[in-house]
């Protein structure tokens, strides 16, 4: 599953840091999940839609290979 979640963070001039705190985990989990090596649960999705105020399809979508 890809994501778009460090295009967000620059929009929102934010850390993965800022962020990792704004939604309860640590900044390596960002990492990961920015780096496509971790898919973040359905609970950890909504919070990070919800905090950039974005529908889920809009940060997370599948490619050609899921």
């Amino acid at each position: 599953m890809k994501n778009n979640i460090k295009v967000q963070r620059a929009i929102h001039d934010m850390t993965q840091a800022d962020l990792a705190e704004k939604i309860g985990v640590s900044r390596q989990t960002i990492n990961a999940i920015e780096k496509n090596k971790y898919v973040p649960s359905t609970v950890l999705s909504l919070k990070i839609a919800r905090l950039f105020d974005k529908p889920l399809e809009e940060l997370f979508f599948l490619d050609e290979t899921d």
